[in-house]
């Protein structure tokens, strides 16, 4: 059977990879065909086979968002109850004491996985990277997305346990951590061996101080062997990185670069508070000398910690030593524009100047950052021979208008809401801004229903045995009844 070609005539603007300056490129006024085996061409005029033409008058095409770091899992149920909270003992952050008393069963994963890849894609997301605990429909949901997959089955060997409200312990269980991760080496060659061809297997310690280094080394040795991707979450706390300095007086980037696991193929969940950040003790810079040098990604997700007030200082300042950086999303909202806009931001208040991250270096650690990460160079940019992934945003929006700098708007004003229609291998998955593939309507109906279970859950799983009412107080008093 014919492949389906798919030709956008006549884009008004087209994000496009010059590979000879290795760079993102503006093109206008060009046809840009694709199919199911890839991007086909770019240029004035496209003479081939046309199965569908699309009016680009009024569009921009734009190569799809690579997301390399968020959660399915419970995240979408805890919307609206911890945003105000915080650990005040552990620098305010929420993680330890508050956002781990959220659990679901598995239909109420699924309906949060259903959610979060439909606000994935409705943000232009092409490529995710999902770290999660397997439930029964996570890799077929996923397949089933149409979208192109990455699946970290997360393991440890410690628990988090919350002394009161003032200090974080560990509860060690090694025989559960291995059975964890042996369920994991099995679930990657699972997810490896799927029939669409657009799912991998990533190896993921959970923690970088919920793991013995024994198992990091281990793991990180298996994925090795397998050609997968590692991630790990480290860094992403004051109260990880002083709990790595009591134990072994290093920072996480120096004690993985001892262990040997810094490399290309690591991705580092958040890497926040590295020696040079303001809140450290240390007043050394070699943090990022080690990550440039061996070439581990970081996955940059502002949203979540700046939420409890914390940023990584700063983005700009991680591209120009050199890291390789990519954006995630971490957990809700799932809004890879919407991200990028705060990382901008971000960077910007950190590096105090306008001038520590420009929009065009952001877009590219959204897309080739990410693609670089997964160790891809066939997705996150718009090329004769890459992955037709893309996405049509609609420039007749009004958060649209006017039009100088299409990536602009995007990013600082209209975010998912132009994202007409999103392709990935050249099959849509969002078209006029609805899901193709998922119940996404009635994944959102069940979540007020799993966000009740999950609250009662939350009241008796409290050590403290608080009430919600004061895990997590309304934003606004709640008035008596009449």
């Amino acid at each position: 059977m014919t492949d389906r070609v798919t030709v956008v005539r006549k884009a008004a603007w087209v994000v496009a990879w010059d590979e000879a300056s290795a760079r993102h490129v503006y093109r206008q006024d060009v046809d840009v065909a694709f199919s199911g085996t890839g991007i086909l061409s770019i240029g004035s005029t496209y003479a081939g086979q046309a199965d569908e033409e699309i009016d680009g008058s009024a569009l921009m095409v734009m190569p799809g968002l690579v997301n390399i770091h968020c959660h399915s899992g419970d995240e979408p149920i805890a919307k609206g109850l911890f945003e105000d909270v915080g650990t005040a003992t552990l620098w305010g952050n929420a993680l330890y004491e508050y956002s781990a008393l959220i659990d679901a069963d598995d239909d109420a994963k699924a309906a949060c996985q259903t959610v979060m890849l439909g606000d994935l894609m409705r943000s232009g997301v092409t490529t995710h990277l999902d770290i999660a605990s397997p439930h029964s429909k996570w890799l077929s949901l996923a397949a089933e997305s149409g979208m192109r997959a990455y699946l970290a089955p997360g393991f440890r060997e410690a628990q988090w346990r919350m002394a009161g409200s003032h200090r974080l312990d560990f509860e060690w269980n090694e025989a559960r951590g291995r059975e964890r991760y042996a369920e994991a080496l099995a679930f990657v060659d699972q997810a490896r061996a799927h029939s669409s061809g657009r799912i991998d297997g990533v190896i993921a310690p959970s923690q970088i101080e919920t793991c013995s280094e024994e198992l990091i080394q281990e793991a990180v040795a298996q994925a090795r062997s397998r050609r997968m991707r590692i991630t790990i979450h480290a860094a992403q706390t004051m109260a990880e990185h002083e709990e790595l300095l009591r134990r072994t007086g290093e920072t996480a980037p120096a004690m993985l670069e001892r262990l040997g696991v810094l490399g290309p193929d690591l991705i580092l969940g958040h890497c926040i508070f590295l020696d040079h950040h303001s809140w450290t003790r240390q007043r050394s810079r070699d943090d990022l000398v080690r990550l440039a040098r061996s070439g581990t990604s970081v996955a940059h997700c502002p949203v979540t910690f700046a939420r409890s007030g914390m940023t990584l200082e700063s983005l700009g300042a991680y591209q120009r030593a050199g890291v390789n950086v990519g954006i995630g999303t971490d957990s809700y909202p799932f809004n890879m524009l919407e991200e990028l806009r705060e990382a901008l931001i971000c960077s910007r208040v950190a590096g105090r100047s306008v001038f520590d991250l420009d929009t065009g270096g952001l877009f590219s650690a959204a897309t080739v950052g990410g693609a670089t990460a997964l160790g891809r160079s066939d997705i996150g940019r718009l090329a004769p021979g890459a992955k037709a992934d893309l996405s049509l945003v609609d420039l007749s929006h009004p958060a649209m208008q006017p039009v100088h700098d299409p990536l602009r708007n995007l990013i600082h004003c209209a975010a998912e809401r132009a994202i007409r229609d999103v392709y990935v291998d050249g099959r849509s998955v969002v078209k006029g801004h609805r899901i193709v593939n998922l119940d996404y309507e009635g994944a959102v109906r069940e979540l007020q229903d799993a966000q009740k279970h999950a609250c009662r859950r939350a009241e008796k799983g409290d050590p403290q045995g608080r009430p919600l009412s004061v895990l997590a107080p309304y934003s606004l008093p709640l008035a008596a009844q009449e």
